[in-house]
């Protein structure tokens, strides 16, 4: 059974936001579910600050073992801060993918975009659980 905290809104392709103490920033990493299901990561592409993206636009890439799988950003917005600790260590998205493990920060565009995201119950039913 995946971790899927009830704090956290969540897209259908796996992607997680995470407010932070800046309502205009959230905090964007994959799931517990789609870490266990890439396997071991050894690699993840990320853009830079200061890139923008639209909603649902790919935003980088995740490379594990098994498979490369894109990234999507969930809410449309500016790249604010890139987690560079990735680099180095790219298993920090299999251990802690909601904490050590996360991409990006985004300033949002738009707040009112967030009530498109998945509530943890939606999510855990999208993934059978």
């Amino acid at each position: 059974m995946s971790n899927v905290p009830a704090d956290l809104l969540y897209t259908s392709d796996h992607e997680y936001v995470k407010t932070t103490s800046d309502p205009a920033i959230v905090q964007v990493g994959i799931t517990d579910y789609a870490q266990g299901e890439l396997g071991d990561v050894v690699f993840v592409n990320l853009p830079k600050k200061g890139d923008k993206f639209g909603a649902h636009a790919v935003f980088g890439t995740i490379e594990a073992v098994k498979a490369v799988s894109e990234l999507y950003s969930p809410l449309a917005g500016e790249v604010v801060e890139v987690n560079a600790a990735i680099d180095a260590n790219p298993a920090a998205v299999n251990s802690d993918p909601y904490g050590a493990g996360y991409l990006i920060k985004l300033k949002v565009a738009d707040a009112g975009a967030m009530k498109s995201l998945l509530s943890a119950e939606a999510y855990k039913k999208h993934i059978g659980e």
